[in-house]
C-alpha cells in the first residue's frame, strides 16, 4: 500500500507516517523500484497499535522504548508488561481528572438550564 492508501486507511497524516518512520515507531519500510513506500499489513497493525498509544497519552520516547524491548525478543516481555503498566496507570489518573471535569461541566449546565427556565438574569461563577 501506498503512503496515500495508508494514510486513508489508519486516519493517519502522511506527514505524521513519515515522522513515526524517522523515529523507528515503524520499522523499516520497503519501497517499489521507483522508490515509493510500500506498507504492509503489519506496518498498518503497528501503526494502529502507535496510534491508539499516543491516544492513551503515551509519548514518541516510551514508544521508542516499548519497541527497543519488542525487538529483543521474549526475555524482554516482563520489561514490556511493566512499562505498558505504568502507562495504564497514569492513564487512570487522567480519566479520573476528566471524570471529574465532566461532572463539573455537567452541573455548571444544570445550573444555566434552571436559571433560564426560571428567566434569572445573572449567575455567579
Amino acid at each position: 500500500m501506498t503512503i496515500a492508501e495508508v494514510s486513508q486507511k489508519c486516519g493517519v497524516s502522511p506527514d505524521t507516517l513519515r515522522y513515526y518512520e524517522k523515529e523507528g515507531l515503524i520499522p523499516y519500510i520497503s519501497r517499489t523500484e521507483g522508490g515509493v513506500r510500500n506498507y504492509t499489513q503489519e506496518d498498518c497493525a503497528r501503526i494502529g497499535f502507535v496510534k491508539c498509544m499516543r491516544s492513551a497519552g503515551l509519548s514518541i520516547e516510551i514508544l521508542k522504548k516499548y519497541f527497543e524491548l519488542f525487538a529483543r525478543g521474549k526475555r524482554t516481555l516482563k520489561a514490556r508488561r511493566d512499562l505498558l503498566a505504568l502507562e495504564r496507570e497514569k492513564l487512570k489518573v487522567r480519566l479520573a481528572e476528566l471524570q471529574d471535569t465532566l461532572n463539573r461541566l455537567d452541573y455548571k449546565i444544570s445550573v444555566y438550564d434552571k436559571a433560564i427556565a426560571s428567566k434569572d438574569k445573572e449567575l455567579k461563577f
